[in-house]
């Protein structure tokens, strides 16, 4: 349970959800091409936060499972894109079963995690010559006025590469990294939403919170750009890493031996691939909107 008086900022979103889902960007398209591929794959969505990510990965054709561990967040995804199956779930104890998926993707959440423990886990739900893939919009700070928006709002997502940690974990093939360059239109509302989702600002006092809000809105109208907006350039940074097969570690049994006993099988791990959320009622398009499916996966 987090301390009140000591927030985790990596459970801090769900105060905001609906200011992160107007103020924060989406994700280039050309990127997420890349990272996961043009042809229709399964693809777990891990930290998937209201869905800007997944909104991209189902324009693409893919079959998405997103997973985030703030049901406020996973509420909005689920308005949005109603019928993409999701579900409350961290990346260090993922809710489903063994090599069930092609892509993993992250997007903005990577440097959150438990890398050891999770790296485990995503080894272990991927299918043979499965990916994991992991992207970051970070704002082009060598702008002068983005630079000094930068310095207002925090810079916690700026230069993180996960290249290393995928490296020393020995459980995926070499990096690849590819950059992508992109803009987000901001007005004087979003870039008020998107001080308010940050993780440093959302864990302060209300107050505190209320002051950055109006220096924030008072170096926008600083600007001039009233409601014409502005764009706010981002370079949005992908990797990508093929899993390899000693990653694939299944949950299997252990045999115990006791003195005077039987033999005795205990489970490694205790998992359900029932997941909290789940099931979820859709409506089957081929079959017409009266048909429904009861998803249990």
């Amino acid at each position: 349970m987090t301390d009140p008086a000591n927030p985790d900022p990596a459970r801090s979103f769900g105060g905001v959800a609906d200011s992160y889902d107007r103020g924060r960007p989406s994700y280039p398209v050309d990127a997420v091409k890349w990272l996961v591929g043009e042809e229709p794959c399964s693809v777990l969505e891990l930290g998937a936060g209201t869905g800007k990510l997944t909104e991209v990965l189902v324009g693409l054709g893919h079959d998405v499972f997103a997973t985030d561990p703030d049901d406020a967040m996973l509420d909005i995804l689920s308005e949005k894109l109603p019928d993409v199956r999701a579900t409350s779930g961290t990346a260090e104890q993922i809710p489903i079963g063994d090599s069930l998926y092609d892509v993993v993707v992250v997007g903005q959440a990577f440097h959150w995690f438990d890398h050891a423990k999770a790296l485990a886990e995503i080894g272990r739900v991927l299918r043979t010559d499965g990916r994991l893939a992991v992207v970051q919009n970070e704002r082009d700070e060598r702008i002068p006025w983005v630079r000094k928006l930068g310095k207002l709002i925090g810079k916690h997502d700026g230069g993180f590469d996960p290249t290393p940690i995928l490296d020393d974990s020995g459980l995926f093939s070499a990096v690849e990294a590819q950059a992508f360059r992109h803009w987000q239109i901001v007005d004087r509302h979003s870039i008020q939403d998107l001080v308010q989702s940050r993780s440093n600002i959302a864990t302060l006092e209300p107050e505190a919170q209320e002051q950055k809000r109006r220096e924030v809105l008072a170096f926008y109208n600083g600007y001039g750009r009233g409601m014409d907006g502005m764009q706010l350039p981002y370079n949005c940074h992908a990797w990508r890493a093929q899993v390899l097969p000693h990653a694939q570690v299944k949950h299997t049994v252990e045999v115990v031996e006791k003195v005077d006993e039987p033999e005795q099988t205990v489970p490694l791990a205790k998992r359900t691939d029932t997941a909290v959320r789940l099931p979820r009622v859709i409506t089957d398009p081929e079959n017409g909107d009266d048909d429904l499916l009861i998803d249990f996966r």
